[in-house]
């Protein structure tokens, strides 16, 4: 049978209770506070509840909580504080402490039974879940510490430095479009379709983490077959108009093949963020073969991307407050539609100044 303390200075009181609850459990008892602490140093790993009183000459129950949370019990044993007392700032400071329940006198058996039983089973209950919270927490370090091995040893194979050197190169041919395209429009037009291009390799512990997490294998042919954004150009126009034409004679070249397009400018996500998304097939031409690798293409407008880079790293600062994040947020929807807004605005005034030029 289990082993219940029962902690009270009033003789009789420890006399009832050990009546109500010696057919179910083994019951010990201690006359006050010092005698509690005194028996819990060798026995607390036997204890399955003690049932406190507050009131006790020498030590009193309070003490005796301080004193287990001190030596590290407290999370170990469920305490029932037992008094005749009612006052709410005694019961708020005893759950402040980590008291799981009261009894109140005069003591009725079945409550005392049901409290007792209720509260060893959801003691039991909530420990069983933070063993398996620590557990699966220790798997998932064991797990990342493998997959980090992996990862390393990947990395410094020739065939995942030849796969890098692929999107590069896949990078670079989607450049070298582009900037056929804006020599085409320099001569043609007397103006740039766009203001710059940004391009970027995922890193190789980008790569990982994104497999890892979408529960692919680290492999070769898990990264070609499953992630879309390893090689990434991001393309910066001055107007939303020249983001569709520089898309659309992109996407028409014969040898380009578009897998997916994502709209954010007809449809902006929830955050205010705007810029149209292309996923492409682009060849390479190698020494003895041609093949196509992904590449992410994002087009946006000045204004936007000075958002989007702002935005970026507001988001990943570690000092946003929880009460603050609503307010945040709303406030940067509320700078991206003001730059919706503006860009709108400057397309507008650029069109009326081609209309004036003709």
């Amino acid at each position: 049978m289990q082993r219940i303390l029962v902690v009270d200075d009033v003789e009789v009181n420890r006399e009832l209770l050990c009546n109500i609850l010696d057919k179910d459990y083994i019951v010990e008892a201690a006359e006050d506070g010092e005698q509690a602490i005194q028996w819990l140093q060798e026995y607390y790993e036997e204890t399955a509840a003690i049932l406190l009183d507050l009131q006790m000459p020498k030590m009193d129950g309070f003490a005796v909580v301080e004193e287990m949370k001190r030596k590290g019990w407290m999370p170990k044993i469920p305490v029932l504080v037992i008094s005749g007392e009612y006052a709410i700032e005694a019961e708020n400071r005893c759950f402040e402490l980590g008291v799981s329940d009261f009894i109140h006198k005069p003591f009725e058996s079945s409550i005392v039974r049901n409290r007792i039983r209720n509260t060893m089973e959801l003691f039991s209950t909530r420990n069983q879940l933070e063993r398996t919270v620590q557990e699966q927490a220790e798997a998932l370090r064991e797990q990342e510490a493998i997959i980090r091995i992996q990862a390393e040893k990947l990395k410094e194979e020739r065939s995942f430095n030849r796969l890098m050197m692929e999107y590069r190169s896949a990078i670079k041919e989607v450049e070298t479009k582009l900037q056929v395209l804006n020599e085409e429009f320099s001569q043609e037009y007397n103006r740039n379709p766009f203001e710059s291009i940004k391009s970027r390799l995922k890193s190789p512990d980008s790569i990982f983490e994104k497999l890892r997490r979408k529960g692919y294998p680290l492999t070769l042919d898990a990264i070609r077959d499953n992630l879309s954004d390893v090689a990434g150009v991001r393309v910066i126009c001055s107007f939303s108009d020249d983001i569709y034409r520089l898309g659309g004679l992109l996407t028409k070249q014969d040898d380009i093949i578009l897998l997916q397009a994502k709209d954010y400018i007809k449809n902006p996500k929830p955050n205010g963020y705007r810029s149209l998304h292309y996923i492409l097939d682009v060849p390479i031409f190698l020494s003895h073969e041609k093949k196509y690798m992904n590449v992410e293409v994002q087009f946006r407008t000045i204004a936007m991307d000075f958002w989007a880079s702002l935005e970026h790293k507001l988001r990943y600062k570690k000092t946003w407050q929880r009460e603050d994040a609503d307010e945040i947020v709303a406030q940067l929807k509320e700078c991206a539609d003001s730059i919706e807004d503006l860009d709108h605005q400057m397309q507008k005034i650029r069109d009326k100044i081609d209309r004036c030029s003709q």
